[in-house]
């Protein structure tokens, strides 16, 4: 019987040495914690970075179609203007 105590007494001894929160343990999940945020935060903000240009170039895109347009109808306009100089000066 007391073999079984002795051994009893030794488990709950090392299960209340594993229980309690160590120095040891809280630098350990600080390092971790560390560790992790070192490797996901340049990916964070690189993924930022792509997003915000990615958007800048969408917007300047839109830019450059609107201006090719109004460069289109500017041309035209253009092209009407002088076809009707062209006219009126071989009329008069």
């Amino acid at each position: 019987m007391s073999d079984k105590t002795e051994l009893l007494e030794e488990i709950e001894h090392l299960q209340a040495k594993k229980d309690s929160l160590t120095p040891y343990y809280f630098f350990y999940v600080l390092f971790m914690v560390v560790f992790v945020t070192m490797f996901t935060f340049p990916k964070i903000y690189l993924n930022q970075q792509i997003y915000y240009k990615s958007r800048d170039i969408a917007k300047l895109k839109i830019e450059y179609e609107m201006l090719k347009e109004e460069n289109k109808r500017i041309k035209a306009s253009v092209e009407a203007i002088k076809f009707k100089n062209q006219i009126l000066d071989t009329i008069f």
